[in-house]
């Protein structure tokens, strides 16, 4: 797996290891990506995987964050 990664970019890998007590924890970095996947999910066409190449649900998927970044630039107020 590091060395898929490490040919993709500089990206850094870091497993999280959990807690043996079964007690509700906040796991570093994790409610980034929870929150990422639940807006991408809110896209009809991104709830099921209905494509068939690979490189197309990709596309789907970055123009679904394309979407979500710019109706949060606009949001924004202009300084």
């Amino acid at each position: 797996m590091a060395a898929a990664v490490a040919r993709t970019g500089t990206w850094k890998i870091e497993i999280v290891r959990r807690c043996d007590k079964h007690k509700f924890v906040v796991l570093p970095k994790r409610w980034i990506v929870e929150r990422t996947i639940g807006w991408i999910s809110r896209n009809r066409r991104l709830t099921r995987d209905f494509e068939r190449h690979c490189r197309i649900a990709a596309a789907f998927v970055r123009m679904a964050m394309i979407r979500i970044m710019l109706r949060w630039l606009a949001a924004k107020p202009s300084a």
